[in-house]
C-alpha cells in the first residue's frame, strides 16, 4: 500500500526527484530547459540569491496572515500557477487538473492558451476558482477579440497577452537531440511579431476584462502600459526560455514597482523555487508571484494532488520565514526587509534544491 502523500512528500526537493523520474528526457528537459546558453535561467536564479534578509525581532508573530488578493479575489497565498504550455505532457488532463489544484488550494491560476483542454473545457474543471487565460497571438484581429470575448463569458477573472514570444528561442536541450516540438510556421508567428502598442490600446478600449502583460522587462515598456490603462505588469523573461542573456528577473522588479506606483497590479515570475522567494518577490513590490516549473515537478510527480501537496509546503515555508522576518503579514513587508548578499552556490536551474542528488546529465 502505497504511503500517503503527506507522508512521501516533505520536502520540495522530493517533488522533483519524483517527476525526474516520470517524464522521459524530452519533456524533462522540456521542463528545465532554457535559451542557448540558459544564462537568463541562471541569472532569475542568481537574482533571488544575491538577496539576504533583514530580520526584525521581538514581535508577536503567533498569528501570521498569508494572504493576499488580486482583481478583487482573496487568495490562500499571493501566489499564481504561471501559464506553461503543453501541460497535457504532465499530466493527461493538463490544465483542468491544475486548475482544480489551484481551486482546491485557494490560488489562482493562468491558463496557456498552447495548453489543453483549451480555454472553456479547462474552466468548466474549476467554475469558482481564480482563473485567467494567457494568449500567444495566433490569429488576426478577429481571431484574437474572439479569444477576449470567450474568456470574459467562461468566467475568466483577467486577459494575458504575452508579449516577448516574437520569436521562438532556440532550446539547445531539444535541438542537441534534434528533438522536435512542431515549431510554429513562419507565417503563425509573422501574427505574434506584429503585436505591438496599437493592438493593446485597442484590446483596451474595447473590452472590459482586466489586461496583463506579460514580459515586461524594463520600466519604459511598463510606462508605456500604464499610459495605454493596462491592468497588469506582468514581470518576465520567460523563464530563460526565449532571449538569452536577460536579467534575473528580481533584478528588474524594483524599478518596475517603482514606476508602476500603484496604478497596476504586478506580477513576477523566474526562479522562483523556495517560501524565500516569494517572500523577496513581495518585500520588493509585487503583488503576486508566479510558479512556473516549480508548480510542474509536484504536477509531474503526483498529479493534481501532487500540487495541492507542494502548495502546501510553500505555504509552511512562507510562513516560517514571515514570522522570522518578525512580520504577521505581507503588507507589514517593504524592501528594508531584504538587503544585497553575495551567493553561496552557483546558480542553475535545480540550484535552490542542494540535496537533490540527481545524475548530472545536463539536470
Amino acid at each position: 500500500m502505497s504511503l500517503p502523500l503527506d507522508t512521501r512528500f516533505e520536502t520540495l526537493h522530493e517533488f522533483v526527484k519524483r517527476a525526474r523520474a516520470n517524464l522521459d528526457r524530452n519533456i524533462w528537459d522540456y521542463l528545465i530547459g532554457g535559451a542557448e546558453t540558459e544564462t537568463s535561467v541562471a541569472r532569475n536564479r542568481l537574482a533571488l540569491d544575491c538577496l539576504g534578509f533583514r530580520p526584525r525581532v521581538l514581535r508577536d508573530v503567533r498569528e501570521i496572515d498569508m494572504s493576499g488578493s488580486l482583481f478583487g479575489k482573496k487568495l490562500r497565498l499571493p501566489v499564481l500557477l504561471a501559464p506553461v504550455g503543453s501541460l497535457q505532457a504532465f499530466e493527461p488532463a493538463g490544465g483542468a487538473t491544475a486548475l482544480r489544484a489551484a481551486a482546491e488550494f485557494g490560488i489562482g491560476m493562468i491558463l496557456s492558451s498552447a495548453s489543453e483542454p483549451g480555454l472553456e473545457a479547462t474552466a468548466a474543471a474549476a467554475p469558482q476558482g481564480f482563473k485567467i487565460f494567457q494568449l500567444y497571438v495566433r490569429g488576426e484581429r478577429e481571431w484574437v477579440a474572439d479569444h477576449f470575448r470567450r474568456a470574459a463569458l467562461a468566467g475568466y477573472d483577467a486577459f494575458c497577452l504575452t508579449v516577448d514570444s516574437d520569436y521562438y528561442g532556440r532550446r539547445e536541450r531539444d535541438i542537441a537531440k534534434r528533438h522536435r516540438r512542431g515549431p510554429q510556421s513562419h507565417e503563425t508567428l509573422r501574427l505574434q511579431q506584429a503585436l505591438d502598442w496599437a493592438d493593446v490600446e485597442r484590446f483596451k478600449k474595447e473590452f472590459a476584462i482586466p489586461l496583463i502583460l506579460k514580459g515586461i522587462a524594463t520600466c519604459e515598456d511598463a510606462r508605456r502600459a500604464l499610459d495605454l490603462g493596462v491592468d497588469c505588469i506582468y514581470v518576465s523573461n520567460h523563464g530563460g526560455r526565449q532571449l538569452d542573456h536577460g536579467l534575473g528577473t528580481i533584478d528588474i522588479l524594483p524599478e518596475i514597482v517603482e514606476t508602476v506606483g500603484g496604478r497596476a497590479k504586478v506580477i513576477v515570475d523566474g526562479g522562483i523555487c523556495r517560501g524565500s522567494d516569494v517572500v523577496k518577490a513581495m518585500a520588493l513590490g509585487a503583488d503576486a508571484v508566479a510558479v512556473g516549473r516549480l508548480y510542474l515537478y509536484g504536477l509531474a510527480a503526483a498529479g493534481g494532488a501532487g500540487v495541492v501537496r507542494l502548495l502546501e509546503i510553500l505555504e509552511n515555508e512562507i510562513r516560517i520565514v514571515l514570522g522570522l522576518l518578525g512580520v504577521t503579514s505581507f503588507s507589514a513587508l517593504d524592501k528594508s526587509y531584504v538587503a544585497p548578499a553575495r551567493p553561496t552556490a552557483t546558480p542553475h536551474v535545480l540550484s535552490a534544491f542542494p540535496l537533490l542528488d540527481l545524475p548530472r546529465e545536463g539536470y
